[in-house]
């Protein structure tokens, strides 16, 4: 049953944040008597709320239940000071990503009120392929992922954007024997992004942090140095807060 509860929850996202009764059953893929009976189930319990309207979105309790988690919200309370540090130094955005199945989930976002153009809000999702952040988890994940992403195929954002496995393998190796990730207008032509791996105990890769950034010729490097010294701050904090037994 569980499942198919987690189906309605996943219905709902950040460009679809209220929803009929028929619409969250077409994105569940299940039928409007089962879709109705499982909503009924989650309004009881907090986790969705019903609005006069007859519309339904997300319940506050989720947060509660969320912030119990030392994963991806303990993640965004100890990354925090560094990301506004990094942000002060950038004076664009500064955000951080983690792993969620085929995508980057993004955990928190610092923007300047005149930066440039961004995808990018706290609690979205880009594809792995798609964003600097992604690419970076992406190339110190597992290979299957890499297989399985590929073999979902590739929806191209911009002229700039990775449209073959052939392509993204050879980006993958890029990052990890550079260290880093950048795409030059993948999302949006007037914008860059650049990251790096937050690392956390025996060397793996807990979290991305990045930068968007005007996409011009200047050299990426100096942001380099800045995320570098962002995420050698985060590891260490995490490394404080829960130790290698917990991390």
């Amino acid at each position: 049953m569980l499942h198919r509860h987690l189906r309605v929850l996943g219905a709902f996202d950040m460009r679809h944040p209220f929803l009929t009764l028929g619409e969250v059953a077409a994105r569940a893929g299940l039928p409007p008597s089962t879709a109705h009976r499982l909503l009924a189930e989650l309004v009881g319990e907090g986790l969705v709320e019903r609005s006069e309207d007859r519309t339904y979105r997300l319940g506050v309790r989720l947060y509660e239940l969320a912030s119990r988690t030392p994963g991806a919200l303990g993640l965004r309370e100890i990354a925090r000071p560094f990301l506004h540090h990094l942000h002060a130094r950038v004076r664009q955005h500064a955000q951080l990503g983690v792993l969620a199945g085929h995508d980057v989930l993004f955990v928190e976002r610092l923007s300047a009120r005149d930066a440039v153009a961004n995808w990018t809000v706290v609690g979205g999702r880009i594809p792995l392929y798609a964003s600097s952040s992604g690419l970076v988890l992406l190339a110190h994940a597992a290979p299957e992922l890499a297989d399985a992403v590929i073999a979902a195929g590739f929806r191209p954002f911009t002229e700039h954007s990775i449209r073959s496995g052939a392509e993204l393998r050879r980006v993958l190796r890029a990052v990890r024997q550079e260290g880093f990730a950048v795409t030059s207008g993948h999302l949006h032509p007037a914008s860059r992004g650049i990251a790096v791996p937050v690392y956390g105990p025996q060397r793996s890769v807990y979290a991305a942090i990045g930068v968007i950034v005007a996409n011009d010729a200047a050299s990426p490097l100096p942001y380099v140095d800045e995320l570098q010294h962002a995420a050698q701050g985060i590891a260490r904090a995490l490394e404080a807060a829960y130790g290698p037994a917990r991390m």
